[in-house]
């Protein structure tokens, strides 16, 4: 509309109550607009049905899906930006030898800090280490089961990691981080989080 938004400026201009009411009356039996309009609506028909069948050509022939990650962040109220995240788009050559039937893995995180930023830091410098050094190497029996299994050994680990540096500092450390882990293994997404972050 005018003044409006740009979003909306390709918009047609918005049809009034009185056009939508006389709509049944240009449909009349015997009128040359009611032919128009039923050539209109078999061409939008057919139109249809061809976008349909692409649309399951496309659908079928899909492959391994692209995937790309985007962060935008904002630091709030407090001194130091207490967040972080990754975006590691293809960790698939790090993860060699892969099982056989695994042909992508990306990563993505983000880690909410609390209490200073040394936790939210470590996580996101560590926790893909630990992945990729925990993730199933060569044939296995269950792929989803495996790469359930390697997600909790990795947080587990990671915090076990912190925590040991954490104590040994004087004073200690008391940092804390949420984490959402999303992990994609070819089509599927494996997501973990820990804490109120989901």
């Amino acid at each position: 509309g005018k003044g409006g938004s740009f979003l909306f400026d390709d918009l047609p201009p918005a049809s009034s109550g009185d056009a939508a009411s006389s709509a049944p009356e240009q449909v009349s039996a015997g009128s040359h607009v009611k032919g128009e309009k039923r050539k209109s609506l078999e061409e939008e028909e057919k139109n249809g049905r061809e976008e349909l069948v692409e649309k399951k050509v496309c659908k079928g022939s899909v492959g391994i899906l692209g995937l790309k990650g985007y962060v935008a962040e904002r630091k709030g109220e407090r001194e130091d930006m207490q967040d972080a995240h990754v975006i590691l788009n293809d960790i698939t050559e790090e993860c060699q030898p892969l099982p056989s039937q695994i042909t992508r893995v990306s990563y993505f995180a983000v880690f909410d800090g609390h209490g200073g930023v040394r936790a939210s830091k470590f996580a996101a410098q560590n926790l893909h280490l630990n992945l990729i050094k925990k993730f199933p190497k060569g044939e296995v029996v269950s792929v989803e089961k495996t790469v359930k299994r390697c997600l909790l050994d990795t947080f587990k680990h990671t915090d076990e990691e912190f925590l040991k540096q954490a104590s040994s500092q004087k004073p200690a450390w008391k940092d804390g981080s949420t984490a959402t882990c999303v992990l994609a293994v070819d089509n599927i997404l494996y997501i973990a989080n820990l804490g109120d972050s989901r």
